[in-house]
């Protein structure tokens, strides 16, 4: 099972060539597509030199995630942010799972962590499609994406609506093994005040309200 590797970017170059090389180290037919919507940094560069196909796609997770599907060949999709490391078996545990299952995603813990950032890791512990948020590695068959239509045009909330659609569609599996992302987010804007912004953006999105009346809220950085 080849496994195209869809990371979008938004001036990624410091964090990026850790990300990609643990991409590349892990066996199996792979390829790497890092979509970036408009960096001003070296992120371009940065995957040029490491062997990896870049693409250009207007700003926005879900614009760029859905540009790097169509143009991956792999019969597998492997969505990772970024600043998210896949374990050493990741690549392994995507084709193991889709052999069985129509989409899954994997646990999460962070490169540096602090006991709110535990427990933060912790609950994804859960088999809960609603914990299902993007910088956990989400991963499907290239059919499965098809067939849902691939992410939603939102400014917020594709991740998790993808999540839904995904589950309902057919079957979902949370794999054990855990992908570790930075907390660069919760470091910036305080690990209690971010907390408290995603648990209010989260509720909003279990409220259903529109994702363009609260995007303003998410900080991209």
């Amino acid at each position: 099972m080849t496994v195209s590797i869809i990371i979008p970017t938004l001036n990624e170059a410091d964090g990026l060539p850790v990300t990609l090389r643990r991409v590349q180290s892990q066996p199996g037919p792979k390829e790497i597509l890092v979509v970036d919507g408009g960096s001003t940094d070296r992120t371009l560069s940065v995957a040029r030199e490491a062997g990896v196909r870049t693409l250009r796609a207007p700003r926005g997770r879900a614009v760029q995630m859905n540009r790097g599907a169509a143009h991956g060949s792999g019969s597998a999709f492997l969505f990772l942010h970024a600043d998210t490391l896949l374990p050493p078996t990741g690549l392994a545990t995507v084709r193991r799972t889709l052999a069985d299952a129509d989409a899954g995603i994997f646990r999460l813990r962070f490169t540096r962590e602090t006991p709110l950032l535990r427990l933060y890791g912790w609950a994804t512990s859960l088999d809960w499609i609603r914990l299902a948020f993007g910088d956990r590695g989400l991963f499907t068959t290239r059919s499965a994406f098809e067939a849902v239509g691939g992410y939603p045009d939102w400014p917020i909330f594709e991740d998790l609506e993808m999540a839904d659609r995904l589950d309902r569609h057919g079957s979902f599996d949370f794999v054990d093994s855990a992908v570790r992302t930075s907390p660069r987010r919760f470091e910036r804007n305080g690990p209690v005040r971010q907390q408290l912004r995603n648990a209010y953006l989260w509720l909003h999105y279990c409220l259903r309200t529109e994702p363009e009346s609260v995007a303003h809220l998410y900080d991209d950085g």
